[in-house]
């Protein structure tokens, strides 16, 4: 039986590595599980250690994803059994985020340069592999996007951090509406650093083998060959501008609003705007969970100048209650499992929610004498 991740290298003409790592389940988008995050942090940190390797690339097997998101599932099967009702007892649920986030700190302070090939579809834990990347590419067939709000969830995966960082109001639209973007809008927001057109990847891998590489201690001229030969192959199959591009006056003016209800109804307004983009944004988030909209929005405010770390711990306990209080299974319940796409939310307004309700998220979830998960990341 194949691995969940294959792990290969390539070897350079002048005597490194390259590490590549395939996720390989192309038969469900390249989900990704808790296997996944375990063989990849220990083959990574293999290769972080190994003086012969100069650069790691990631990629997804299949045409279709490189990953589109976090094993549902497993996590919709271990919040069925976990009976208790107490967050902390569901270990699956608090084991694979542990892990998931771990992986994708270790990606963002990475001490070699991380090529993530992110063609196809990337969204929600695949997102969470590419934006700590060093060099993250996209493609003509790329889609991407924070879609949680759908699930009963919320951008996580450092989706905080990140989405706090693109340029103007532009991250709060993406984590309301689970709005999907292109290459282009990805070369724009900063999610993407090189635009390549598909059939020239593999033009691109041999270009990487003949580079001029050099020890790995030598991390900027790695990190200079890697972009040399990534600006080689500019695409020619998509030019322009995106819908995040060409609406991002409009998305800024509309994003202004601090009062949670209000801008809950200014973005619900655009299901009627003449813009199918906008129409589809919108019509998401109107059929999202309202406590995920909340809580995506107060997540973004309260990390805006969190580092990195504290961000992923804050997610982590986020995470963990979400797997217990019901509108996280309800979400793949209705997408994945009955698949009627009927989610009965709850509560069933913005205006329902409450603080507590929100505050609730950001509790340590452990037992007070244990130490949170995550502490050690600095």
């Amino acid at each position: 039986m194949s691995s969940v991740v294959l792990f290969d290298t390539i070897a350079t003409d002048n005597g490194f590595n390259i590490g590549v790592a395939t996720l390989n389940q192309p038969q469900v988008l390249n989900g990704f599980s808790y296997e996944m995050a375990t063989l990849l942090q220990q083959q990574m940190t293999q290769w972080e250690q190994d003086q012969s390797v100069v650069a790691v690339i990631l990629t997804g097997a299949g045409d279709k994803a490189f990953c589109a998101g976090g094993d549902l599932h497993a996590l919709y099967k271990s919040m069925l059994e976990n009976k208790e009702g107490n967050a902390w007892d569901n270990h699956h649920a608090r084991e694979f985020f542990e892990h998931e986030y771990r992986l994708d700190y270790h990606i963002h302070t990475y001490t070699k340069p991380v090529i993530c090939y992110g063609d196809g579809i990337v969204m929600g834990g695949g997102m969470g592999l590419m934006i700590g990347a060093s060099h993250r590419v996209v493609t003509e067939t790329t889609r991407m996007a924070m879609p949680e709000i759908s699930i009963g969830l919320f951008p996580d995966v450092g989706g905080s951090w990140i989405l706090n960082r693109l340029p103007g109001k532009t991250g709060k639209f993406l984590a309301a509406t689970g709005a999907q973007i292109g290459g282009l809008d990805a070369m724009f927001l900063g999610l993407g650093d090189y635009l390549i057109d598909r059939a020239n990847w593999g033009t691109v891998l041999t270009a990487l083998k003949k580079a001029n590489w050099s020890a790995p201690q030598h991390r900027q001229h790695n990190d200079e060959v890697i972009a040399a030969v990534l600006s080689s192959y500019p695409a020619q199959s998509v030019s322009g501008a995106g819908p995040v591009e060409t609406h991002y006056a409009q998305i800024n003016a509309l994003s202004r609003h601090t009062d949670i209800v209000q801008q809950y109804q200014v973005y619900a307004e655009l299901a009627n705007h003449s813009d199918e983009w906008l129409v589809r944004a919108a019509k998401t988030m109107l059929k999202g969970a309202p406590l995920s909209f909340v809580l995506a929005m107060d997540l973004l405010e309260k990390t805006k100048h969190a580092s990195l770390a504290d961000v992923f711990r804050l997610e982590y306990n986020a995470a963990v209650h979400s797997a217990k209080l019901g509108q996280f299974q309800e979400g793949i319940r209705a997408l994945l499992i009955d698949k009627d796409k009927n989610p009965q939310w709850s509560p069933t307004s913005v205006a329902e929610v409450t603080r507590e309700q929100i505050e609730y998220f950001y509790e340590d979830p452990m037992p007070a004498n244990q130490p949170h998960p995550l502490a050690d990341l600095v």
